[in-house]
């Protein structure tokens, strides 16, 4: 997908990234598309999300709002998170330190192929891009598609609801937790549930709900060390 070029100096790069973040990252940010049109939609994101990514996020959210270019942003965003998922090298070529202002350029036109034939309108993501290939923040890129991805399902009012189990549901068994969990105080009236099955054989059985911010925990794994600690207290 990208050059042999760059990928030969990310691979003699260290594949990390800072964790000393300046508080002023947010006025690092400029506006990311053309001038925004009148009558614009609220703009401020549907939630608050912290860190740099979370913040870079919310700034392409409030940017694509008053450009009014949030439909075609969050298809072009979808895109490249799934290139994330399909190119395993991406992620190491991003945080390379070592990528010069050609190199940063050609990921930019690479990334742009993904967005679709006018998915970017008012090219709000290739400024973004841009924006973040200027400030060194490349690397950031996966953190940000999935920031906006909460970000875009808090506006169509959805609600994540994870179920983790030792192996995988099938749908019928889904879409009865799904009714279940919809009839519960858990999800707001007007809310949709946006179910996702994670597979994890260390909770050996039984399941773990997330549903936004809340956890269930009613593993096998968790009633053991409840039991555990009972007998070790006792004992």
């Amino acid at each position: 997908m990208f050059s042999s070029r760059v990928i030969l100096r990310a691979s003699r790069a260290t594949p990390s990234i800072s964790q000393r973040v300046a508080p002023r990252a947010a006025s690092q940010i400029r506006n990311y598309a053309a001038p925004a049109a009148p009558a614009a939609a609220d703009s401020k994101p549907p939630v608050a999300l912290y860190g740099v990514d979370g913040t870079y996020a919310s700034a392409l959210y409030t940017a694509a709002v008053k450009t009014q270019s949030l439909d075609s942003t969050a298809k072009a965003i979808a895109a490249l998170n799934d290139v994330y998922h399909k190119d395993e090298k991406l992620a190491s070529i991003m945080l390379a330190p070592t990528l010069s202002p050609e190199d940063k350029s050609a990921i930019i036109t690479e990334l742009q192929k993904h967005t679709g034939a006018g998915g970017d309108k008012g090219n709000t993501v290739k400024n973004f891009l841009e924006t973040l290939a200027e400030n060194n923040r490349l690397g950031l890129l996966k953190g940000v598609c999935e920031k906006f991805g909460e970000l875009m399902g808090a506006a169509r009012g959805e609600v994540e609801l994870t179920v983790t189990s030792a192996s995988q549901l099938d749908n019928k068994t889904l879409q009865r937790l799904e009714t279940a969990v919809s009839k519960s105080a858990y999800v707001g009236q007007g809310k949709k549930l946006k179910v996702t099955n994670k597979v994890n054989s260390d909770i050996l059985g039984g399941l773990v709900v997330e549903i936004g911010d809340r956890t269930i925990d009613l593993s096998v794994s968790s009633k053991i060390a409840k039991m555990n600690k009972l007998l070790t207290d006792t004992l």
